[in-house]
């Protein structure tokens, strides 16, 4: 695990090795190279010369080290021309880790590869009383379960994207409310129940990152990423490129963003708490669907033509307005990204919502900001909680692949 004091920031950052000597200045060209791979997806060999700016005899020897490392497959192009064929270098699927996400009615576990592609899944359902250790129990039994259908894959480690107030450094889960968890090493326990080394952080941080990585957030400097679960609404920001931590690693909570005067008790013991007014669990009896088919709400949301739905949905519309409105106030970011049922929750209104959730921001912040949906559905977290393993491997990819023979 990290030092304890590792913030999320740095953890998720890819840090190539320092330094100029021949072995250093290899091993950070093949963190450069996997890196493209990674985040891009299969790139021939004479795209890697052009994005690298490496010499073509350099990037050829590189990609020949991380296939011969098992980090990736180089294969002739589907089609080419007259001329030397560029082999095309294809991220590998078997170098895996294992995602976890427990909730409030379900732990989630995956198993994901290079390249942000989930392999398999489960859900298990859990009751609201479930502690830490058990869901861990469950979790470790669902992650060999699935790994023991994909013989041959290379386990790099674990992440965990938990609901709720995380040490990164040690995988120290502070608070989780919801969940009922306070002061749990649930990535200690994770680690002591599988072998793999483990890593734990905020579930909506992870999810960002897996967006500002694959999806909406892609290239996207400054912007404001919020997302609904059955355990409340979290978020993150990223300006300058740079992940929003705070003094301690605890930014990003727009979930509890003050949106009523007198309003609903919240389980961080306020009142008015957006997380506390605006609820997964609410919208899903509003259209009497079961939690799982959550996938459905969008849909179901936006046929509907019962009053008491068209009235739901505008407040609650309305309530997370005010909560883009200080985010954009305090971030001007150019992108809003929303996900889970609050992406759910648009689609239902019907509205456009880059025209109403900011409308009431400050014009020179709000003229130039758009909303849009998350790329990815219920495995965005699965996604980022595998990038808490795969910033390792991508910043030193012959170490690890040492460490992991």
């Amino acid at each position: 695990m990290c030092p304890a004091d590792s913030p999320i920031a740095d953890h998720l950052a890819v840090r190539p090795t320092s330094g100029s000597t021949t072995d250093q200045l290899r091993r950070n060209n093949l963190s450069k190279i996997l890196t493209l791979i990674h985040r891009e997806g299969a790139l021939s060999r004479a795209d890697l010369t052009r994005l690298t700016s490496l010499n073509r005899s350099t990037v050829g020897a590189i990609a020949a080290e991380l296939a011969a490392l098992g980090f990736v497959d180089e294969r002739p192009p589907l089609d080419f021309r007259a001329g030397r064929p560029s082999p095309v270098v294809h991220p590998n699927e078997r170098t895996v880790a294992v995602a976890v996400n427990p909730e409030v009615d379900a732990v989630h576990v995956g198993i994901v590869a290079l390249g942000g592609v989930v392999l398999a899944r489960s859900s298990v359902g859990i009751g609201p009383e479930a502690s830490a250790s058990e869901v861990v129990r469950i979790a470790a039994a669902e992650a060999h379960a699935l790994l023991a259908e994909l013989p041959g894959h290379r386990v790099f480690g674990a992440g965990i994207a938990v609901p709720g107030q995380v040490r990164i450094g040690d995988g120290q889960v502070r608070e989780a409310s919801h969940m009922g968890w306070f002061e749990e090493p649930v990535a200690a326990m994770f680690e002591a129940a599988t072998g793999f080394p483990t890593f734990a952080a905020n579930a909506a941080i992870l999810a960002m990152r897996a967006e500002s990585v694959f999806g909406a957030g892609k290239g996207v400097d400054n912007f404001v990423y919020v997302i609904g679960g059955a355990s409340g609404i979290g978020g993150g920001m990223v300006s300058g490129g740079k992940i929003v931590t705070g003094a301690a690693g605890y930014a990003g909570e727009i979930g509890h963003t003050f949106v009523r005067s007198s309003g609903a008790s919240c389980f961080c013991g306020a009142h008015g708490c957006l997380e506390a007014e605006v609820t997964q669990a609410r919208l899903l009896q509003l259209v009497n669907l079961p939690p799982s088919q959550i996938a459905e709400l969008g849909p179901a949301l936006a046929a509907s033509t019962e009053p008491a739905v068209r009235a739901a949905v505008a407040e609650d519309v309305a309530l997370v307005a005010i909560a883009i409105r200080n985010a954009v106030n305090l971030f001007n970011p150019s992108v809003v990204v929303l996900a889970g049922f609050l992406a759910a929750l648009m689609e239902g209104s019907g509205d456009d919502a880059s025209a109403i959730l900011p409308a009431e921001a400050v014009l020179a912040a709000r003229e130039s900001v758009r909303v849009e949906r998350a790329r990815f559905g219920a495995d965005q977290l699965l996604i980022g909680a595998a990038e808490l393993v795969f910033a390792g491997v991508l910043g030193d990819p012959s170490g690890y692949a040492s460490s992991r023979a």
